[in-house]
């Protein structure tokens, strides 16, 4: 047991599998009570199977966000370290073929669910004077691609939220991070070609060759583009969230994060839509 984590709790959104799952397990056996919840009741029966308290949490429904916060609260005595908020999906297609209600339901789980349950956490956390939450953001938090419209806004506006949120909580102890994975390896694709069958006809759209080509990507066995890396390089960074005396603001965890970071600060914009345009 590390002593940062004694008698520590956490809350974990999105613990079916990749990068939630392996930081349930990490934080575990770093001496975390740690509070695993998924969407799905048969995820949650896997999760209790392996020892978590778990307990279903749909960011799409505000019943189950508090039904879930208001069990971890019971189990915990009313109090709670900390929040990783890393439940989200993709939605691939082009801005102009996303139907309002696809982006609603886009930004239901990836921003108005985790505003939720982070604002239900947050009276907890400062009358404690302390508190950790970790919120996983993206690359394309800050750089736009090609037909990732609805994931891009859904995760510029949490980092927007999160950067007003910093300002707010300075002083009551309580501090927020940002991490901003890049291509990690988890059924981010699968999930998110999931998601294009059931909202994008492709046969009716102008970018039907695009599609097709998109479709080939995330079909694909292994990394989908290089510099991708396991889970476990983002949960090292939630660690440091966790355990430091000063976290970071952000915490860029793979080379292509770091990379267009740097090209965001240093390239006019013209320039880095050029680039950002051929990597889509």
């Amino acid at each position: 047991m590390v002593d940062h984590a004694k008698g520590r709790s956490i809350l974990i959104t999105g613990c079916s599998s990749g990068i939630g799952r392996c930081c349930a397990l990490t934080l575990k056996a770093r001496g975390y009570r740690v509070f695993a919840t998924a969407r799905r009741p048969e995820d949650v029966d896997s999760l209790k199977q392996e020892g978590f308290e778990a307990y279903v949490l749909d960011l799409r429904s505000s019943a189950s966000i508090h039904q879930a916060v208001d069990k971890v609260f019971e189990a915990t005595g009313g109090r709670l370290y900390g929040l990783f908020n890393n439940g989200a999906y993709g939605q691939p297609g082009a801005v102009e073929d996303l139907r309002r209600e696809v982006l609603e339901e886009q930004f239901a789980t990836n921003f108005f669910g985790t505003h939720e349950l982070t604002a239900r956490v947050i009276p907890v956390m400062r009358s404690q004077g302390e508190g950790r939450i970790i919120q996983n953001s993206s690359v394309l938090g800050f750089a736009a691609m090609r037909y990732r419209g609805a994931y891009n806004a859904s995760k510029f506006a949490l980092e927007g939220l999160t950067d007003t949120l910093r300002l707010e909580l300075k002083g009551s102890g309580v501090e927020i991070s940002l991490v901003e994975p890049g291509p990690i390896t988890s059924r981010f694709r699968e999930n998110a070609f999931a998601q294009y069958l059931k909202h994008i006809d492709r046969d009716l759209s102008i970018h039907q060759t695009t599609y097709r080509e998109m479709e080939a990507r995330l079909l694909k066995d292994g990394p989908a583009v290089p510099f991708t890396l396991g889970p476990e390089a983002v949960v090292s960074k939630v660690i440091h969230a966790l355990e430091s005396r000063r976290p970071k603001a952000r915490y860029h965890v793979t080379f292509p994060t770091t990379l267009f970071a740097v090209l965001k600060r240093l390239l006019p914009d013209r320039a880095l839509d050029g680039l950002l345009g051929r990597v889509g």
